[in-house]
């Protein structure tokens, strides 16, 4: 892709229907893959991205939106855990979203059994691992705790630590219950450093034999181990590193686990990602009112509407290019509306070569081009020093080199900004040239030269942008054959 065909991207502003897009995916690798979208050339290609598009439009009518939010990148942690590294809780239980997303899209592909679509083969491709899935989430429940259930040795240290933590707590219970409650500042049983301790008022720590395990900042309060709960406060830590590496060891194991059907999870990913995208554009054509364009050698727009304009007061427009003509010159009063229908052909064919539905009535056609070049609004340049005019014959130039038989161009009051006489004549010699390329053209002006030029000069044709004598005010509405 060229500089100047990613710089006429922008200016008809497909990355603002791209954000848009991006919007309905459900996911932040799909919302990035959106954003990525560019044309593409091959009519096959862009027939099977539509055909893709409308599949999911239809699916979702039916079924409603299939379950993919949440789902996050597994690649690194799996790489890591095929190398025998242990995962985190949070990285298996992405692993286990993964594969239950995977499951539910499976169950969700095949559930209709309205017969084959062109998605069956991602819903097929998907590797439903019910054990895996449940071994994981039956034994991790958040990311800070690990079930009981993960191991039968896990289920009984952590009883035994049960027992160790409550004879602890009966011995302290009963101190504090005991004559020596006055020595205490609360009636409260604490925790410093993992160890069960009491408060004890500073002048009389001496009174309460045991280990000092911290001060308060004011210096009043000593927090004591007793004596008494040495032993089993020995006992209890004993069992808790225990237990620690006994979650380590279940951790180790389901990474192996999941190593094992390392290709399979990232392949679920990848296919879930894909299925993200499609539907994301499913979800954009029925947000929009669009439909699926047929793919010809000529564009047949019919009530198509700029995509970034308000659905409910945008104007809608049948535009034609192609077929009997190749070139269409529109003429009309200033804020009549000639640049956005030139951003609106321009616009929808792009799209269309992405894989969207086009906001456009049924029977509308696009054709399909290798690049699709604009010059469009003011290119003055202050920091390049360049006037207007000579800002957009920097960008003509450009595009006179670029433009060939798979070339769909796009001037906007070509000619404008010089001496009206000249600034015609070569509005009429840059339009000789690109249609001796074979490019289709789509122009705008003010020069009568070019409305006479168009309607003396075979494959070029007049449209124009109504103007209402009575209320002097523009309709937007475009006319075909009419100057």
């Amino acid at each position: 892709m060229t500089p100047l065909f990613e710089k006429s991207i922008e200016t008809l502003e497909l990355p603002r229907v791209l954000a848009l897009l991006a919007e309905e995916a459900a996911t932040e690798e799909g919302r990035e893959r959106c954003l990525a979208l560019r044309p593409l050339s091959v009519p096959g290609d862009v027939s099977r991205l539509q055909k893709q598009t409308s599949a999911a439009f239809d699916l979702l009518v039916k079924h409603g939106t299939p379950s993919l939010s949440g789902i996050r990148p597994v690649a690194a942690a799996l790489q890591r855990a095929d190398r025998g590294g242990a995962l985190n809780t949070r990285e298996l239980l992405d692993i286990a979203l993964v594969l239950r997303c995977a499951r539910n899209v499976r169950e969700y592909g095949s559930g209709g059994g309205e017969g084959k679509t062109v998605l069956d083969g991602y819903f097929e491709s998907l590797t439903a691992n019910r054990f895996l899935e449940d071994k994981i989430t039956g034994s991790i429940l958040s990311e800070e705790e690990i079930a009981d259930a993960a191991s039968p040795e896990l289920a009984d240290i952590r009883r035994h630590i049960r027992a160790a933590a409550g004879k602890v707590r009966d011995v302290l219970n009963r101190l504090i219950s005991s004559n020596q409650s006055k020595y205490l500042q609360d009636a409260i049983i604490t925790m410093r450093g993992g160890r069960y301790v009491v408060p004890v008022k500073s002048e009389h720590k001496n009174d309460i034999p045991g280990l000092v395990h911290d001060v308060s900042g004011s210096g009043g309060t000593f927090f004591i181990e007793p004596m008494g709960v040495v032993n089993a406060n020995n006992e209890l830590r004993e069992l808790q590193a225990k237990e620690q590496k006994e979650i380590e060891r279940i951790l180790a194991e389901l990474s192996a686990d999941c190593a094992g059907f390392k290709t399979d999870i990232e392949d679920d990913y990848q296919t879930l990602i894909s299925l993200d995208c499609i539907f994301a554009r499913a979800k954009l054509s029925s947000a929009m009112g669009a439909m699926e364009p047929a793919l010809g050698d000529h564009i047949e727009l019919r009530r198509a509407r700029h995509p970034l304009l308000d659905a409910k007061t945008a104007v809608r427009n049948d535009l034609r290019l192609g077929g009997s003509f190749d070139t269409l010159v529109i003429t009309g009063p200033n804020t009549g509306g000639k640049t956005v229908t030139l951003k609106t052909l321009g616009l929808l064919t792009l799209m269309a070569q992405c894989g969207l539905h086009i906001p456009a009535a049924s029977g509308s056609a696009v054709s399909v081009f290798d690049r699709v070049l604009a010059d469009i609004g003011d290119e003055q340049s202050i920091e390049q020093s360049l006037s207007t005019f000579s800002a957009h014959m920097t960008n003509i130039v450009g595009i006179l080199k670029e433009a060939d038989g798979r070339s769909l161009i796009l001037f906007d009051e070509l000619g404008a900004g010089t001496d009206p006489v000249e600034g015609a004549a070569l509005a009429i010699a840059v339009i000789q040239h690109v249609r001796s390329a074979g490019a289709r053209i789509a122009a705008t002006t003010h020069y009568a030269e070019l409305k006479t030029f168009a309607m003396t000069t075979a494959g070029v044709e007049n449209a124009s942008c109504e103007f209402n004598v009575e209320t002097l005010a523009p309709t937007y509405r475009l006319v075909l054959g009419i100057p």
